[in-house]
């Protein structure tokens, strides 16, 4: 049995993700702040439901508790949830729009990979999954050819260039687990109000293969829909 934990799965990529590692034969635990929504989705999908909000220490611990109390073992981590932020010009950004992107997008993947740490370490070859994007690629950014060049963003380009050194310092301090950062593409989710041009099946097709690496598969890397990205 493969136990799997999708923060922000009632919606989106974190739902289809789950969707998907549910036809693979995992039993998914499909994690949303609201109850309803993730006994709905949980329901909807043959999936299991937990409570929890990355942003709230309490919570988060209360559901790495519930989830210890089920199982020994927690054998991948997909940190999905996150937030835009406020669609403001850089200029126009305030210290409390960027705290506000942080403390969800980064500072919630280390509430949540600390939480359920023991779980994942317990069997000896768990599996972390932190969703980021090419707008945290500095190469990404750089390049005039790409359409992330183009997006004037402070919070969530800085959030997700944050992730991305999360899942290196996680993977060189635990060798024995395989945690990768996945760029899912330009994706049509409401984080950005559809316009994505990517669906959420394409979107989440490179979250589910770091999701099913083996023991051996690499870690510390950074994947794309078109394999490894450039940091």
């Amino acid at each position: 049995m493969t136990i799997t934990l999708i923060t922000g799965a009632n919606k989106g990529l974190g739902r289809e993700t789950a969707r998907r590692l549910v036809a693979a034969g995992h039993t998914v635990y499909v994690g949303a702040r609201s109850e309803d929504n993730a006994r709905r989705t949980a329901e909807e999908l043959g999936a299991r439901p937990l409570l929890i909000d990355i942003t709230d220490d309490a919570s988060v611990r209360a559901a790495a508790d519930r989830l210890a109390a089920e199982h020994d073992t927690l054998d991948v981590l997909v940190n999905n949830a996150g937030i835009a932020g406020p669609r403001t010009g850089v200029g126009e950004s305030t210290g409390a729009d960027v705290a506000a992107v942080l403390d969800t997008n980064v500072v919630g993947i280390v509430r949540v990979t600390h939480a359920f740490l023991p779980l994942l370490r317990s069997g000896g070859h768990g599996v972390v999954v932190n969703v980021g994007s090419g707008l945290g690629s500095f190469a990404r950014v750089h390049d005039p050819e790409r359409i992330e060049s183009k997006v004037p963003s402070l919070a969530y380009t800085a959030s997700k260039a944050a992730v991305s050194m999360l899942t290196v310092q996680y993977a060189r301090a635990f060798p024995e687990l395989r945690v990768n950062v996945v760029d899912p593409g330009y994706t049509a989710t409401d984080l950005n109000g559809f316009s994505g041009t990517q669906t959420v099946e394409q979107g989440a097709e490179p979250i589910v293969r770091a999701a099913l690496l083996t023991p051996d598969g690499p870690t510390g890397a950074f994947f794309d829909p078109e394999g490894i990205s450039p940091w």
